[in-house]
């Protein structure tokens, strides 16, 4: 049996096949970034899991592409908690990148991958290896045009009294703002950045609202600003996307994209799918 596994900062998505390639189970986790989590949060957010706990020592193979594992240290660091959860299986670990190219672009074709979701990303893949212009600083420096990046927006727009009063009115009935609250989430919780990228339903919710339609477009522009425009062939190749940013704010990022010159490529909500086909070619 192998797992693959796409691990964003909300949560994981988990598809056990047998060596054949068919598909033995689905099932979901929260998030396993090692960016946020320590070791023992991770070990139990796998051992509570009933399916993956259950078939843990069946495993041959895991091959995780997870949010956070953009450095050595930290794709180390969770190949070991791998390696003893799993004790018969070979270990893959993989920044989530790389499950966004194989999801929306095939082996040999040239793109920019991008990663709008809870957090954000973007990459260019010349058709065999990835190349990255930007290393990611986490949520509080970078992820422009994310979830977090538009909950963080939101909420310091409603503290500076800068949202729109019938909005603001409409913000606070959705959710508890309570000072205290928020700071709690923010500086004593795990997942500070999953905490924020929650409220980014709001703005999707009520994108046609004029303050809403503004902030969504200055989140993308600035995504294609500091993201897209890094690379010198931006408008020359398709540029693909994976998470729920993109896929709830389709139009919205087609037309910023349109606005650029930039051609819209792929949009998939969850890259475990083209994921799964990948890997299946590779049993």
């Amino acid at each position: 049996m192998i797992l693959i596994v796409d691990s964003g900062a909300t949560k994981s998505d988990w598809i056990a096949l047998n060596d054949k390639g068919e598909q033995l189970f689905t099932t979901q986790t929260l998030g396993l970034s090692p960016e946020v989590l320590t070791r023992q949060v991770i070990e139990d957010r796998m051992a509570n899991n009933f399916e993956i706990s259950k078939n843990k020592d069946s495993v041959t193979g895991l091959y995780f592409y997870g949010a956070g594992c953009g450095t050595e240290r930290m794709k180390l660091f969770l190949k070991g908690i791998f390696k003893d959860f799993f004790p018969n299986a070979k270990i893959q670990v993989k920044e989530d990148t790389y499950a966004a190219i194989y999801a929306t672009t095939k082996i040999g074709h040239q793109g920019i991958v991008c990663i709008l979701g809870t957090g954000s990303n973007c990459s260019y893949y010349d058709g065999h290896q990835l190349i990255q212009k930007v290393t990611s600083l986490g949520y509080i420096l970078m992820d422009d045009g994310s979830g977090n990046f538009f909950g963080r927006k939101l909420l310091r727009d409603y503290y500076f009294h800068k949202m729109p009063q019938d909005l603001g009115i409409k913000f606070a009935k959705e959710y508890d703002l309570d000072a205290d609250v928020i700071k709690d989430n923010l500086y004593k919780q795990p997942n500070p950045n999953t905490y924020l990228a929650k409220f980014a339903r709001f703005i999707i919710e009520n994108k046609e609202h004029p303050y809403c339609r503004g902030v969504i477009d200055k989140g993308l522009q600035q995504f294609v600003n500091n993201y897209i425009m890094q690379f010198e062939l931006a408008t020359k190749v398709p540029v693909n996307f994976v998470g729920s940013i993109a896929h709830f704010l389709r139009d919205e990022l087609a037309t910023v994209l349109d606005r650029n010159d930039l051609i819209l490529g792929v949009i998939r909500q969850r890259p475990i799918e083209g994921l799964m086909e990948f890997h299946k070619d590779t049993i």
